[in-house]
């Protein structure tokens, strides 16, 4: 095991279990008055809002919406409102959702003003709550991730998903989800507990990485890449287990290093054949799926709630245990710069 010390990321990232404490009771009445009123009031569709970490928080959202409630979730970009100037967007009997660190980025302002002019019940997952987005939106939710130092964010990140799992979960009103949230910081102090070191110590001289997930994993696959390109150097590229086939594939060879996400859920066996498929191709894989002649991600059973949601609670999980993965890279790495 690498002893050497953490950088700030790690640090501020080992901090997430106290600052999802800190979310679930400052912000759970707020998010079971939202609940009741989706209820009482569904919106037709759900808009997310929202950049870079904050929008890869927003692709699990998408997926546990949309799996959950039923409703069709869309990211819209905020260009169509900060360079295209679109006027009249029509989001009537909608929910917009924006997300973000700071709350101060000029085009998610731009995009939650046309939000609200066009008829949608706008709310935000904001850190800041003395920024300009706050106050924009009818109902601010704070992340409660408190200072982040390092360049690459994490702690934000983290409290981005537990508050859409928070949303569903008192949207929905499943007692399977709302136990997933009061396990998640306990779950999270499992993740920091798990020892990644052996699974990296041959990837420090990589050049190039392919990170795979799948539906309410995706969001991880993409944090992670993007985290492995400004920690690290490395030009990571992440890919829906769906879609790796399809071109991407041709560039995988003898010691192409991967990294395969996944839970248990209707795309494990998907994940799992391709995972297969670049095994026999000769790739470096490491999977948090069980796949002969894959090298085995570490992993614990950190979830604890009820088997029917232990797949989704799992994949939240999943991408919650990537700082470890990121952190000991970055403190290993001969590339990276310390942060």
């Amino acid at each position: 095991m690498n002893t050497s010390p953490l950088p700030a990321m790690a640090l501020e990232a080992a901090q997430s279990a106290e600052a999802a404490r800190q979310q679930i009771a400052r912000c759970e009445g707020a998010f079971a008055e939202l609940g009741e009123r989706l209820r009482q009031r569904p919106p037709r569709f759900v808009v997310t809002c929202a950049r870079g970490s904050s929008d890869h928080a927003a692709s699990y959202g998408k997926y546990l919406i949309e799996t959950t409630l039923g409703r069709a979730v869309a990211s819209v970009g905020p260009s169509v409102a900060s360079v295209y100037n679109t006027r009249g967007l029509d989001l009537r009997e909608s929910l917009f959702v924006a997300v973000s660190q700071s709350g101060r980025s000029p085009d998610l302002l731009r995009l939650t003003e046309a939000a609200r002019a066009g008829g949608a019940l706008v709310i935000g997952f904001v850190n800041n709550e003395d920024s300009p987005l706050f106050s924009l939106c009818d109902i601010g939710l704070p992340l409660c991730a408190g200072p982040e130092q390092s360049v690459a964010a994490t702690k934000s990140y983290i409290l981005s998903g537990l508050a859409f799992l928070q949303l569903v979960a008192h949207w929905s009103g499943e007692a399977g989800l709302r136990d997933a949230v009061s396990l998640l910081p306990e779950a999270l102090e499992a993740a920091r507990a798990l020892d990644w070191w052996p699974a990296l110590e041959r990837l420090t001289g990589a050049h190039n990485l392919f990170v795979l997930g799948r539906g309410m994993g995706l969001g991880a696959a993409l944090e992670m890449a993007l985290k492995f390109k400004e920690t690290c150097r490395l030009h990571a590229e992440a890919f829906s287990t769906a879609e790796v086939s399809h071109g991407p594939l041709a560039l995988v060879g003898r010691g192409f290093p991967v990294l395969a996400l996944g839970q248990e859920d209707g795309s494990a066996e998907g994940t799992r054949s391709v995972v297969r498929r670049m095994v026999e191709l000769g790739a470096d894989v490491r999977s948090v799926l069980a796949v002969p002649g894959a090298e085995p991600c570490p992993w614990s059973r950190v979830c604890r709630a009820p088997s029917r949601r232990c797949a989704r609670c799992r994949a939240s999980t999943c991408r919650f245990t990537g700082w470890r993965w990121r952190a000991e890279w970055t403190r290993t790495s001969p590339r990276t710069c310390a942060r």
